[in-house]
């Protein structure tokens, strides 16, 4: 039986993270085949499995035991499989899916520019621009539609997971509005809004972005009366006016984007403005490993960066604002609240 391995020894624990490549094609295969999908609550045959998702079932049972090495499906003595609590997160259906960020974390564009790391390492600029002679998002838009639109299931997915999360965690009764800022669907802020049903709300993001926000924010939706949708970008200007700001995972781009779009929502709130930042951080130990590694493909396709605490913090002190408390939101995220002063 395969089984998650633990503690193997150095040499044997460096020659499984140079084939990282393997195992991260393996999850990108089961995904796209729907392998978790397929199978049920109780143990299935490789014959089973392999008819049900139309592979052979010889290089089925490989994949499934390259996956079970890593806790992901797990093989039983007879030779079945069954689910572990990783491998459920690869289902469609799962409340908690990460399917969708499977596949945009290994779309054909990563292959790309992994290898270019040690280049992006000696001029500290994205690998992108000289790769497909664009910038990273026009390429996706207008040269691959199909990892564009993966792109926005994985966002959405991160956005409706994290959304409740910040929701539940920020004290907003002093508020009377709360403006997204680059908030995606609107996902923040809609759950903001059944926190606090007497709240006016507004999301700012790209036209092509809004235009898709989660139908309760547009016409004939239940918030749609207490919501305001703005086509923008954040780094040319902030046509909104809150008492609140909320800037969820978007302070990621080069130093000079980053402070722009601080610049324009300090400027759109004025002296007294609540302002709310949500991020990642390199050195939140629980997700260190997926951060650290979202850190360098942000160099790699845009020229951004993950944070640290003490660099985000910095990045807002010289954008002028004040700091009042850094808590942890989940696993994953840090809210730094701040204020405009004067």
């Amino acid at each position: 039986m395969t089984t998650a391995q633990t503690a193997p020894p150095p040499p044997m624990r460096l020659r499984e993270l140079v084939f990282g490549a393997a195992c991260a094609a393996a999850l990108r295969a089961a995904a796209r085949l729907g392998v978790a999908d397929a199978l049920g609550d109780g143990p299935m045959t490789v014959e089973d499995l392999a008819a049900a998702v139309k592979t052979e079932p010889r290089p089925t049972r490989r994949l499934l035991r390259a996956l079970s090495c890593y806790g992901v499906f797990a093989e039983q003595e007879d030779g079945t499989f069954t689910h572990t609590d990783m491998s459920r997160l690869l289902r469609e259906d799962d409340p908690h899916s990460l399917r969708d960020i499977t596949l945009w974390c290994t779309e054909p564009w990563t292959w790309d520019v992994w290898p270019e790391l040690d280049e992006a390492m000696r001029t500290g600029r994205n690998v992108v621009q000289d790769l497909y002679g664009k910038e990273f998002f026009a390429y996706l838009n207008e040269d691959a539609p199909e990892s564009a639109e993966v792109f926005n299931r994985a966002m959405t997915t991160s956005s409706e997971q994290s959304a409740r999360d910040v929701a539940a965690f920020l004290d907003l009764s002093g508020s009377t509005s709360v403006a997204d800022i680059g908030g995606g669907q609107g996902h923040v802020v809609a759950s903001l809004l059944d926190k606090y049903p007497a709240m006016h709300g507004s999301l700012l993001d790209l036209p092509r972005v809004v235009e898709n926000a989660v139908p309760r924010l547009r016409g004939g939706g239940d918030l749609a009366d207490r919501v305001r949708i703005v086509p923008g970008d954040v780094r040319v200007a902030v046509p909104v006016r809150a008492d609140t700001y909320i800037i969820k995972n978007i302070l990621e781009w080069d130093d000079e984007s980053t402070a722009r779009t601080l610049r324009n929502v300090i400027e759109a709130g004025g002296p007294g403005t609540r302002i709310v930042v949500v991020e990642n951080l390199v050195d939140d130990t629980p997700s260190m490993r997926f951060s650290t590694a979202m850190d360098l493909l942000l160099l790699l396709n845009v020229g951004g960066a993950k944070h640290t605490t003490e660099s985000m913090a910095a990045r807002l002190t010289e954008a002028g604002l004040v700091i009042e408390d850094v808590s942890p939101v989940n696993p994953y995220l840090h809210a730094f609240d701040c204020v405009v002063p004067g």
